[in-house]
């Protein structure tokens, strides 16, 4: 195990993201991590070997403030190897009932900041030769379900975007993978993690019954964040990660369950798709 990586992992205050960072801390590694605030993160996180650990406060909707962490994170640690986007959070409801600003919102956090901060740190890891992007999406941008449209959205979106870059980034030895969890017990469902629109309107009974589904599994999920940030490390090490990464059991077999159903539709409809091309 190389301990002498550096890593940068956003949204480090709480969640799958704390819990990675103490991890890589306990086992030797240089972080540096972001938060909006980072006298919370090093709170959180504990006393450390400062010259090990760079808490940063960072404003993820202010192209200038990523690029000083960046900027930063060099200068403190001479390089960055693994870079992992996790900073985002939940919205559920009914289209219908969400405001436009909560829309801007999140697509701003789940999606946009996370762009900035891969533009941010290519240039440092292209003059490397090497490195390691990490955007952490989930099973929601692959299988959603009723009433999660829009954080699906954002997550389906930096799904795509990762499969590209790692397409564009091949040549200069950097690897993506876009990790896609089922529900993991963090404090994802919780108020400061989810922004939730009950409904008022009749009808829309899949989405509340969803709604009361999901709320009632809060500290009860399957996914271990333990466990989760070991397998982070150990991507890490690894020369051949995989581009996509379902993880906890109810990913892979909701994941398994449409890729069926895909395939199936396909090949149900292979003769309109083909005709739509010019005959020969």
């Amino acid at each position: 195990m190389n301990t002498s990586k550096v890593w940068y992992v956003t949204g480090a205050s709480q969640g799958l993201g704390l819990t990675l960072v103490r991890k890589l801390l306990a086992a030797g590694y240089r972080v540096a991590a972001t938060s909006r605030n980072a006298q919370t993160l090093k709170a959180a996180v504990g006393l450390v070997d400062s010259r090990r650990w760079l808490p940063l406060s960072v404003d993820l909707g202010d192209r200038d403030c990523i690029e000083e962490s960046v900027r930063q994170t060099v200068a403190a640690f001479g390089r960055i190897d693994v870079v992992v986007n996790n900073a985002g959070y939940g919205m559920a409801g009914t289209l219908e009932e969400t405001e436009d600003q909560k829309i801007r919102d999140i697509v701003d956090v789940n999606l946009v900041a996370a762009i900035a901060v891969v533009k941010q740190v290519l240039p440092v890891l292209r003059r490397q030769g090497s490195g390691y992007i990490i955007n952490i999406g989930s099973v929601a941008g692959f299988v959603g379900a009723p009433g999660w449209s829009v954080y699906s959205a954002t997550k389906a979106a930096l799904a795509a975007f990762s499969e590209v870059l790692a397409l564009d980034l091949a040549e200069f030895g950097i690897r993506v993978t876009v990790v896609e969890p089922s529900g993991f017990r963090t404090g994802f469902l919780t108020e400061g993690s989810l922004a939730l629109t009950a409904s008022s309107l009749d009808g829309y009974e899949a989405v509340k019954k969803a709604q009361e589904r999901y709320l009632a599994m809060n500290g009860r999920q399957a996914g271990d964040p333990e466990r989760a940030a070991e397998i982070f490390i150990s991507l890490a090490e690894r020369s051949d990660p995989p581009l996509h990464l379902f993880l906890g059991a109810d990913a892979y077999n909701r994941a398994s369950k449409k890729l069926a159903e895909m395939s199936a539709e396909l090949e149900k409809w292979k003769e309109t798709t083909l005709g739509a091309d010019f005959s020969s």
